[in-house]
């Protein structure tokens, strides 16, 4: 379930990073704004209203997608088109100026407390081999892969995908061959930030709860699980994040264990990163490798 989470924030990394080149830092604080907004909604909804937990986590939901793809347009168009050109580090530094905005118009619109999310979703315990799970993660797990499925599909088997592979290998040559580039790029940042805010939902949904700083640290082990799977590549986001869950799962769990607890689930942190260290050291390519062509 974590590692579910993990890959579809992961996406949005690597789709920006496959077409542009640039490490959105921004992106954790989307999944936060997407989050946050979906509660409001949930809450001005109200348990009251006599429609069903999962119609009102929906309508959330709802407005959460077209929020944040408004958010991820402007961040385009205002924060990282105007820099296209410049060097990489000036996009990198305005990414991270961009985070610390939003985590501050946050605070100011919604407050430094965590904000709770109403119980609105399945949460009664199933066995399955040996392992208790809850219906709210066999949704979350369920659609996560539904809608990877889905950004395959629209990759592989469609104009728009076609358009995005190819400005991904050359955005002068796609120019070239009449590819709007700008709107690709563009249609990019949209669908990450779908993505995002879809994740945003199912981590308040499942933990009760957001806040204003939540979308540093996920975006931190997002961009880690992009790089585990090969940043750039669709497919190793993916593999990335599933695997970057089960490994900080795994580890806070059996190692905590072996040591007595000394790194438990408070420590579940030094996993992740223990991870982005190794992989950077002994394979800076990922498990999947970088499948993108030489720039012209």
């Amino acid at each position: 379930m974590l590692g579910s989470i993990y890959a579809l924030v992961a996406l949005g990394y690597t789709m920006v990073y496959g077409i542009l080149g640039l490490i959105n830092f921004a992106h954790g604080e989307v999944v936060m704004i997407g989050s946050m907004i979906a509660i409001s909604v949930v809450v001005t909804i109200g348990t009251g209203s006599g429609l069903p937990g999962p119609v009102v986590v929906l309508a959330g939901v709802g407005i959460a997608i077209p929020a944040c793809m408004l958010l991820g347009a402007l961040l385009e168009r205002v924060a990282y088109r105007p820099l296209r050109d410049a060097p990489r580090l000036t996009a990198l530094i305005t990414a991270i100026g961009m985070s610390i905005v939003l985590q501050n118009l946050a605070m100011i619109v919604w407050g430094r407390q965590y904000i709770s999310f109403p119980p609105l979703l399945p949460s009664e315990p199933h066995a399955v081999l040996g392992a208790t799970v809850t219906g709210t993660q066999v949704i979350i797990v369920m659609l996560t892969l539904a809608l990877m499925g889905a950004l395959l599909l629209l990759i592989h088997r469609t104009r728009l995908g076609r358009a995005m592979r190819a400005t991904s290998q050359s955005p002068a040559l796609a120019g070239l061959m009449g590819v709007d580039v700008n709107r690709i790029i563009l249609f990019t940042f949209m669908i990450g930030s779908a993505l995002a805010a879809v994740a945003g939902v199912m981590i308040a949904g499942y933990y009760g709860q957001a806040h204003y700083h939540m979308g540093f640290m996920l975006g931190l082990k997002a961009f880690t699980a992009a790089v585990l799977g090969g940043i750039g590549n669709v497919s190793g986001a993916m593999l990335g994040g599933l695997a970057l869950g089960v490994i900080e799962s795994l580890g806070a769990g059996y190692i905590g264990a072996l040591t007595g607890g000394f790194l438990g689930s408070h420590y579940q942190d030094v996993f992740a990163f223990a991870v982005l260290i190794l992989v950077l050291v002994f394979r800076p390519s990922g498990l999947l490798g970088e499948r993108v062509a030489e720039r012209a």
